[in-house]
């Protein structure tokens, strides 16, 4: 059972190098573009051959190897190719334990299972309570779209075929992820409910998902249309790319041409602003009317598959109402905020409440 290690102090120090620089480029950008974050620089750095840009933001946000825990026993796994990480407490449970399946985020370009957020982990995994079992997938552009949500589905299945090996609680087990883990989330979740097998899922946690591409102009959109870590446009460009699509249509999308008259209509009651809560409308300004373009909403129609519901910081209030279930929203925070958790003084106070709102609802559930 092989540990996964680093010198501990030189990995927190070399993380803090990490996001003091990003940080430092991220607000010297937004301050002279609007908030387009650093996509902008990446796409000049590969214009000019120096770096692609899903390279350049992996050596950015790809983590460090996981510091060596001694209440923990790390398992770097694979399940058919598909890269698995389990934590499991050394010390024996009395009773059998809650289990968490994370995805992590990157929009299926970035990340890994290096960079689950460590102090995120621990705060899962603390009194002994719960074993943390963490997918990683292929990243596309070295595996084309929808290798990933493959690859979830598949060490999910294979995992849930196995957890009395592990004396997990059948009747406690979590999905969860952030940004796209949590759209992968959702997407695994539904195609469980065609796939005999047990245990089933008893939870979901979706982390600042996406889950619908019809419309980009819902209350959250433009009120974050200009933040920093995730512009409006970056994020509309980011998914382009990992369909493996053209990122000319990026304006198109965003005004809305690519979905026609009469599929606005039919998902109304499930995306709509208008099921949305006052609150969280503050300023909001109804889009001008846009020309429906049949070429780009050609192109784009496999988002009616992967995407069938609702995105970013207020839809999973909207997602609530398609599922008619329980929902234990947290309100306040920014896109990546969970990447921040725990580094002292590099850290903010959202990513703190986040986690924890998020670990209390898994352990409550």
């Amino acid at each position: 059972m092989p540990d996964v290690t680093c010198g501990k102090c030189r990995s927190q120090k070399l993380e803090g190098i990490y996001i003091i620089h990003f940080m430092e480029q991220v607000l010297q950008h937004s301050s002279r573009n609007k908030g387009t974050s650093n996509h902008e620089d990446a796409k000049n750095l590969e214009s000019l051959g120096i770096f692609e840009e899903h390279i350049l933001i992996r050596l950015i946000g790809d983590g460090l190897p996981a510091c060596r825990d001694s209440k923990l026993f790390i398992k770097d796994l694979h399940f058919d190719e598909v890269p698995v990480r389990i934590y499991l407490p050394r010390l024996p449970s009395a009773s059998k334990r809650r289990e968490v399946i994370f995805f992590h985020g990157g929009c299926g370009m970035f990340g890994s299972i290096n960079d689950t957020f460590k102090q995120f982990t621990n705060l899962c995994i603390c009194n002994n309570s719960c074993l943390l079992y963490i997918s990683g997938y292929h990243l596309f552009p070295e595996r084309k779209y929808p290798a990933q949500t493959l690859d979830c589905l598949t060490a999910t299945v294979h995992f849930l075929k196995t957890a009395e090996n592990y004396r997990v609680d059948p009747d406690s087990i979590t999905v969860c992820g952030d940004s796209a883990g949590g759209t992968f989330t959702a997407s695994i979740c539904q195609e469980l409910v065609n796939i005999r097998v047990t245990p089933k899922i008893h939870a979901q946690v979706r982390i600042y998902p996406l889950l619908q591409a019809l419309n980009f102009n819902l209350p959250s959109h433009q009120k974050n249309a200009f933040i920093a870590f995730l512009s409006q446009e970056c994020t509309v460009c980011f998914i382009l790319k990992y369909l493996n699509k053209d990122c000319s249509m990026n304006e198109a999308i965003l005004a809305g041409s690519h979905v026609p008259k009469s599929m606005n209509l039919k998902y109304r009651k499930w995306i709509n602003p208008d099921l949305i809560t006052k609150i969280f409308k503050l300023g909001y300004k109804p889009p001008l009317p846009t020309s429906f373009l049949p070429q780009v909403h050609e192109e784009m129609n496999c988002l009616r598959q992967d995407f069938p519901t609702v995105s970013r910081r207020y839809h999973g209030l909207l997602y609530r109402k398609l599922l008619k279930c329980d929902l234990a929203p947290h309100g306040r925070g920014f896109h990546c905020a969970l990447g921040f958790f725990g580094y002292g003084i590099f850290s903010f106070p959202s990513p703190s409440k986040m986690a924890n709102h998020a670990v209390d609802f898994i352990k409550g559930y």
